[in-house]
């Protein structure tokens, strides 16, 4: 009950950035409009490119939009580094709750608010691009879907925690934030699928938590993993989800040694 009083406060201060959430989901069609023109361009000239033909690869982005929507974590590492840099974190200490469960209400509100925001632009995406739409067409791959996307949620929320409670050292977390911002764009899957790089390659990319935000849930979706393969893939990514939970909670027990409870 207290965390859902936590998500419903959460949702209202989310509503009150609407207008933003709008902005930032307008903006984030660039990428795709980006991908529609730059893979057309080169299936021109190709059949097929990486095992994927023009409509597979079209319809990956269309999902990894669709997802990012869903899932994406948006400065909830810079929100907590406030709260541990200003002291307003002396205010959650006083009460008795979970901090790292109390910031996931927030973030779980936020989502909330973003995908509702998201509903009519993703709908004249899918309509416009209706011949690109993959929907999975059995039961087992709606369940595999599903359980991949809120695996995904929960990484890129554990990933932005972690990185938040870094403030606990650290005066100043962008650089870090950017710094696996970048790896989890470059081996998360947004700028190409990761299938078409080298088997090595592709298997080490595997082997990172990065992969397992965005390109596997998007390959499960699509259809280009089933199977046992996406079975094995999405107990990797739950693996995933355990271990950065663990690793959160070891970073805010050994932080909180060291906060020192100044201010708010």
């Amino acid at each position: 009950m207290l965390y859902f009083q936590t998500f419903k406060i959460g949702l209202q201060n989310a509503l009150v950035y609407r207008w933003n959430f709008f902005l930032r989901l307008v903006f984030g069609f660039f990428p795709l409009i980006g991908s529609y023109f730059l893979w057309t361009t080169v299936f021109a000239n190709e059949q097929s490119v990486g095992g994927y033909e023009l409509h597979e690869m079209i319809s990956y982005f269309v999902a990894m939009l669709v997802l990012d929507a869903l899932t994406a974590s948006t400065d909830d590492d810079f929100r907590i580094a406030y709260d541990i840099r200003h002291g307003v974190l002396n205010q959650s200490l006083l009460k008795p709750m979970n901090y790292c469960l109390y910031q996931f209400s927030v973030y779980g509100a936020t989502r909330l608010v973003y995908a509702l925001t998201a509903i009519l632009p993703l709908m004249v995406v899918v309509i416009f691009l209706a011949n690109y739409v993959i929907i999975p067409n059995s039961f087992e791959a709606f369940v595999l879907t599903y359980l991949s996307i809120l695996g995904s949620a929960f990484i890129q929320f554990l990933i932005s925690l972690c990185i938040g409670l870094m403030a606990f050292w650290l005066l100043e977390i962008s650089a870090l934030s950017f710094s696996i911002f970048g790896l989890e764009y470059l081996l998360g899957g947004h700028i190409f699928p990761l299938d078409i790089l080298p088997q090595d390659i592709y298997r080490i990319a595997l082997m990172l938590p990065f992969s397992y935000e965005y390109y596997v849930p998007v390959a499960i979706w699509t259809g280009r993993l089933s199977g046992t393969e996406a079975w094995h893939c999405l107990a990797t990514q739950w693996m995933w989800v355990l271990v950065l939970a663990a690793i959160s909670q070891v970073i805010w027990a050994t932080g909180i040694r060291k906060y020192t409870a100044v201010g708010g």
